[in-house]
């Protein structure tokens, strides 16, 4: 502020230096012998700019300081802000740790006095023969401690009254360690199926060995009766391989809430999952990447295992890295890659995303790990509209049919809805405004609609044959109604039995580079929101 003062007043003190320099100007003119070219009014002025040039600029910087000041001290603020929110959360972490603390010294103190009172209930009196005195025998106390174990059975016993849960049925399969039951009951009820999902990790507190039941449910993954290509067409198998990927998914929130992981998950059981994944890990190689489209069934099933039986350290993280791409549709993909250790090996599968042509997957995956800056999502997403247009410019073949147009604008359609979609998940409208995006969808949607009224309007119309069924012979009058001569309901109009459900079919033709030379990005108009038995699949579980 001094050195600001100083220079105000060497400012203000401009005009007197000027006054001072007409004086000698005038004196100087009057000494001179020749006429000067130069006037004082040209010097007055020149001098005057200077000052105003000065005190502006001068001005400009007090008002950047202000600024600056302004900044710093709304840093300092949310800083502080930010270091009281922090503390505020430590001391509520330490509470809540405290209060689970006392409340298991509370449950051990509990169990032990139990342990007293069964002891000394169980203890049998025998004769001791001979001397026919009397002595005392205690029945044998398991392996297991008493009190952790009857601790766990009071959170998993149903009778409680802490569970209130909408399908008992649920908690009863478990706690008789029925899997393929708990798989039928899923399928019987797939209409609820989200509300089964909710249910599931609570009704595993009943199970014996929760981690057992799940991991018997795994049997049948791989049918040994089903081909590769007979997968995608064998809609009950995939509906238990999503079936087991979701008690999976529920035997890790099941964990999540359990204080007792080593519990649940015994060396026994670790061993049996790694004897899973080292059998189903060769199975991987196997499979039709082009098909996968990033939503494959097996390679999300394989690292959901490591997950949920914690023996992801058994393998490499390069190995893992390279199957990401090929379940980087699914929702689930962020949690599986952090569960597993592969935060730090996200860079290098984002950038074989982009690579690969698969730009909205790399920016869902950016966003999920905060990769914003290194992979700047709006020159991404302008990068797949422009390869999306490229792959469906117009068809200009002589021999091309209307339906290959109309195929190629509905490859564009679904980029532009997807591209869309994504700005709004991300709130990226204010750097990529949506409306020239929509105005096309618009477009192409009524484009779309009018080529298909056009070809329905030209397809040949069929003859209605007469309600008697006798086709279109010579008309005969004067013959006596007869209800019993018309055909039944049933004849006219046959019922039409299907085989199978329907399911969307996934397009073939790609026009991206193939991802680590097998793996390409297809958008299909379904991203299979199917149940593989026939049934929606609910958005809670598929991406």
């Amino acid at each position: 502020m001094e050195d600001s003062d100083s220079v105000a007043m060497l400012i203000d003190s401009t005009s007197s230096k000027i006054q001072q320099l007409q004086k000698a100007f005038a004196e100087l003119e009057s000494y001179r012998a020749v006429t000067l070219n130069l006037k004082w009014k040209e010097l007055e002025e020149h001098f005057h700019g200077l000052e105003k040039s000065l005190k502006r600029r001068f001005h400009e910087l007090e008002d950047q300081e202000k600024e600056f000041e302004n900044k710093t001290r709304k840093a300092r603020e949310i800083l502080e802000k930010r270091e009281a929110d922090v503390y505020a959360k430590e001391k509520a972490t330490l509470q809540r740790l405290q209060e689970k603390r006392d409340a298991a010294v509370f449950d051990i103190v509990n169990a032990r006095e139990k342990h007293r009172k069964v002891s000394s209930s169980d203890l049998a009196i025998i004769s001791n023969g001979d001397k026919g005195t009397l002595c005392l025998e205690e029945k044998p106390v398991e392996a297991v401690s008493f009190a952790a174990k009857g601790s766990l059975e009071e959170v998993k016993s149903p009778e409680n009254g802490n569970l209130e849960l909408s399908f008992p049925d649920l908690v009863k399969l478990c706690k008789e360690m029925d899997a393929a039951g708990l798989h039928k009951f899923i399928s019987d009820n797939r209409k609820n199926l989200a509300a089964v999902r909710e249910e599931i990790p609570h009704a595993l507190r009943a199970a014996p060995n929760a981690a057992c039941l799940v991991l018997d449910s795994l049997e049948g993954f791989y049918c040994t009766e089903v081909s590769n290509q007979d997968v995608k067409k064998d809609a009950n198998l995939l509906g238990l391989r999503r079936t087991c990927i979701m008690l999976m998914e529920c035997l890790c929130d099941f964990l999540s809430n359990s204080d007792c992981v080593s519990y649940v998950i015994s060396e026994d059981i670790r061993d049996r999952a790694k004897a899973v994944a080292e059998e189903w890990k060769p199975k991987l190689d196997a499979l039709d990447m082009d098909a996968s489209n990033g939503n494959s069934l097996e390679a999300h099933a394989f690292l959901q295992l490591l997950a949920s039986f914690r023996i992801a350290s058994g393998f490499s993280e390069e190995e893992l890295s390279r199957l990401i791409p090929m379940v980087s549709r699914r929702r689930q993909t962020a949690d599986l890659c952090r569960c597993l250790g592969l935060s730090e090996k996200m860079p290098g599968v984002i950038e074989v995303l982009v690579n690969s042509g698969r730009q909205i997957d790399a920016v869902n995956l950016a966003f999920a790990f905060d990769l914003i800056e290194q992979f700047s999502p709006i020159p991404l997403l302008k990068s797949y509209l422009k390869d999306a247009r490229k792959a469906s410019s117009p068809v200009k073949s002589v021999t091309s049919s209307p339906t290959a147009q109309i195929e190629v604008n509905d490859r564009e359609l679904i980029a532009l809805k997807a591209v869309i979609k994504c700005i709004e998940d991300h709130k990226l409208d204010d750097q990529h405004p949506v409306d020239p995006l929509q105005k096309r969808v618009a477009l192409l949607e009524k484009a779309k609609a009018d080529k298909k009224r056009v070809t329905e309007a030209t397809k040949p119309q069929p003859k209605r044959p007469r309600a008697n069924g006798v086709g279109y012979g010579p008309r005969v009058t004067n013959i006596p109604s007869d209800k019993t001569s018309y055909a039944r309901v049933a004849d006219r109009y046959p019922q039409y039995v299907y085989d199978r459900s329907y399911m969307y079919p996934v397009p073939t033709d790609n026009h991206c580079p193939p991802l680590m030379g097998s793996a390409t990005y297809n958008i299909s108009p379904n991203p299979g929101n199917y149940f593989g038995n026939g049934y929606q699949y609910q958005a809670t579980y598929l991406h």
